[in-house]
């Protein structure tokens, strides 16, 4: 079961979680590129680290809205989402290269993640920029979603992801941050939801449902208050219910090629 979290949230002189202690205790790191969040002297840092870590990095995708930390909604044109996603994950690609690495898979972000898992005018923009770059890259998304669909009917791996600290819904998705209930802060409840999700592949929503949740990755957020201690609660409820906590990413055989470089 892989472990990943949000990482290099912050931009320029505002940072946005313990970045270092989290590339101990996760195995993908989603790290932003610019858009949402992110810059490149915190891009250069963090794929430096996680290839020292052997932490699998991971394009974190994102709506051009620094100032609402992509968390708003953006009716955007196709075209222009999917350049837009593009753009974003030859920028990280160029920043692994130098620490040695590569993108391993690509994960939106926020309100692009929400908007892609139903929307098809939006997924079908971020398979068509994870095409064009490279198939080999996987997805990691919602089980089931319409982002996970379209990635599927064209050949792109997809990473069933659940969210330890989420509040879900009846129909999987997750439930939007404005509502009670919607973020989980007790340790004990998100390790719980988490081993659940991991080992019986489901989860009880807000209204008390049960719903079916295949997930070979679990997401913790950066940004939430003692991210460190429970991502670490996480990775100990997972391990002693028998699970090898491993990043499921390997190179992706559809990057582009070439020898990466060394930081200087």
């Amino acid at each position: 079961m892989d472990l990943n979290a949000d990482l290099g949230e912050g931009f320029g002189r505002w940072q946005l979680g313990d970045d270092d202690a989290l590339l101990d205790v996760i195995t993908s790191a989603n790290v932003a590129c610019g858009f949402h969040a992110g810059d490149p002297s915190t891009m250069y840092r963090i794929c430096g680290d996680a290839v020292e870590r052997g932490v699998a990095i991971g394009a974190q995708v994102g709506y051009r809205d620094l100032a609402g930390f992509g968390r708003r909604r953006i009716d955007y044109d196709p075209d222009e989402l999917r350049d837009d996603i593009l753009y974003q994950i030859g920028a990280l690609e160029a920043f692994c290269r130098v620490a040695g690495g590569q993108v391993a898979y690509v994960k939106p972000h926020g309100a692009l993640y929400n908007t892609a898992a139903v929307d098809e005018v939006q997924a079908g923009a971020v398979v068509e920029a994870i095409r064009a770059y490279g198939p080999g890259l996987p997805v990691l998304c919602q089980p089931g979603s319409t982002l996970a669909r379209l990635a599927e009917a064209v050949g792109i791996a997809v990473v069933g992801e659940g969210f330890a600290d989420r509040g879900y819904q009846a129909d999987g998705t997750l439930m939007p941050r404005r509502l009670p209930g919607a973020v989980l802060h007790d340790p004990d409840a998100v390790v719980a939801r988490a081993v659940r999700m991991a080992v019986d592949g489901e989860v009880e929503t807000g209204d008390g449902q049960v719903v079916p949740v295949p997930v070979a990755s679990i997401c913790v957020h950066g940004d939430t208050p003692g991210a460190v201690d429970l991502a670490t609660r996480v990775r100990n409820g997972l391990t002693k219910a028998g699970l090898d906590v491993r990043s499921p990413h390997p190179f992706p055989a559809g990057s582009a090629g070439g020898e990466p470089g060394r930081r200087g």
